[in-house]
């Protein structure tokens, strides 16, 4: 199964996304993750990245795409893949297509997990922070004293991009760059949506009954 994941942040996409790598046995690519590993192996693709990056440039489609092509055609992906960051425009949806054109892997299904932004702002809004890496939610997973990490005792902080405005920012942008894309793939009658707002077993559920069917 060859597939390509949407969602804004807060949506749990990353937590799905290796729930379902495990159920269907495919490799959860993210293009984070992938542009890190050309980048540490030093490869002529990961070369070429880097020198956009210490620029502080964003990575050029055409150097992006043909880490992508590298990563696809690993042995992992015969039996599929789950595709994550990745198209972010449609020039980039037109290059994946011919990707997967030229190694015979067509995109069967885009999955985009759908979340109110009222939520997803309880969701991002509600984390904090320690300077010792724990993490909390102050109604999902709330520290055992307001305030004070449990691990270290130290106080938790809110990160700026955490912050209303931020958040809503975050998502106006994410909602702007990821429109076009949606209605790019539901013209390819590819897309299916699932509403994220339930709990996680509950939303892999309905993902994988949508999957399979």
């Amino acid at each position: 199964m060859n597939i390509v994941l949407f969602g804004p942040p807060g949506a749990g996409k990353g937590t799905q996304a290796k729930k379902l790598a495990g159920h269907y046995k495919i490799p959860h690519i993210s293009t984070g993750d992938i542009l890190r590993a050309n980048l540490r192996e030093g490869t002529e693709l990961g070369l070429a990245a880097k020198e956009y990056m210490d620029k502080g440039e964003l990575v050029p489609d055409e150097v992006l795409i043909g880490i992508i092509k590298n990563r696809l055609a690993e042995p992992d992906c015969q039996v599929g893949f789950l595709l994550d960051g990745y198209p972010r425009t449609i020039p980039q949806a037109d290059a994946l297509s011919g990707i997967l054109d030229e190694i015979s892997k067509p995109l069967e299904v885009v999955l985009n997990i759908d979340v109110p932004d009222n939520e997803l702002v309880i969701r991002l809004g509600g984390r904090r922070m320690c300077s010792c890496g724990a993490s909390y939610h102050i109604k999902f997973n709330p520290p055992e004293m307001d305030g004070i990490c449990d691990t270290c005792g130290g106080t938790l902080y809110q990160r700026d991009d955490d912050k209303d405005d931020a958040i809503r920012q975050r998502l106006k942008v994410y909602q702007e760059q990821t429109q076009p894309l949606i209605d790019y793939y539901n013209r390819m009658g590819i897309l299916v949506t699932v509403d994220g707002t339930g709990d996680i077993d509950e939303v892999f559920a309905d993902i994988c009954d949508m999957l399979d069917k």
